[in-house]
């Protein structure tokens, strides 16, 4: 098998989409899990997995990830938090990788992110560390490495990450290091795509698709996977789905010779 399906999601934590208050629509992880299911894809990429608690706290284990992980029960599976941060706030963490092929030389690696002062609910913050995971698959008899990252939403915070380059840098310092076809998912947070695009192509990584909206929030395109030169993009669809304020990313990927 040469050809492979990747789904990227962020699933943030199972809460759905409500127009009128998607603040506070419910959480509903048994459709986001019928959601996954339905895509029927050989790799998932899942960002926001858990519900950030109160003062930093992680709990172990990760109850939406275990849940994840009983009803994918045909796919090994890595999740990894960030690293704990008494500053967090109440939206969502963790990133899994979901394959139907066993995983193996699982990695984290830290996202510092700069000291930018913003205000949430009148009070001064600062924003927490981000997260890159990786994990090498075997497919098609071919070694795979896999990437999942959620980069910090500089737009939000009236900021740029063309001002503040170090989380992207650090992703593609780890992509550069790879000579084996490998793939990165993740919701990037960058508003103007264009630069983002840009500088992962000077690292030999293409986009599978710029032209469609991924975030139901903002007209945004926030999600990509990104493939290097020894993967071809066969297919691509975004897919809505009440399941979150993301969209569903399908990208159909193929191992050149």
């Amino acid at each position: 098998m040469s050809r492979f399906s990747v789904l990227q999601f962020n699933m943030q934590f199972g809460q759905v989409w409500d127009d009128a208050y998607p603040d506070h629509a419910p959480i509903d992880l048994e459709q986001t899990i019928a959601e996954i299911k339905r895509q029927n894809a050989d790799i998932v990429l899942l960002q926001e997995v858990e519900h950030a608690e109160s003062g930093g706290k992680q709990i172990d284990p990760p109850p939406n990830y275990t849940r994840l992980k009983a009803a994918l029960s045909d796919y090994d599976s890595y999740f990894s938090y960030p690293k704990p941060d008494v500053r967090e706030l109440p939206f969502g963490i963790g990133l899994a990788i979901f394959s139907r092929s066993k995983l193996f030389d699982t990695t984290r690696l830290d996202l510092p992110s700069p000291p930018i002062e913003f205000n949430f609910n009148g009070e001064t913050k600062t924003p927490t560390d981000r997260l890159l995971i990786g994990a090498k698959t075997k497919i098609g008899g071919k070694t795979v490495q896999l990437f999942n990252t959620h980069l910090l939403a500089f737009f939000m915070l009236k900021s740029s990450s063309t001002n503040h380059p170090e989380q992207r840098q650090i992703v593609v310092d780890q992509l550069r290091q790879s000579d084996l076809p490998a793939l990165l998912g993740g919701d990037f947070n960058v508003s103007g795509h264009e630069t983002l695009v840009a500088q992962f192509e000077e690292a030999g990584f293409s986009t599978a698709q710029i032209s469609e909206i991924t975030w139901r929030r903002m007209p945004l395109v926030l999600d990509h996977v990104f493939f290097n030169e020894q993967l071809r993009c066969v297919n691509q669809q975004v897919i809505p789905t009440p399941s979150s304020d993301h969209h569903l990313l399908r990208v159909e990927l193929e191992l050149k010779d």
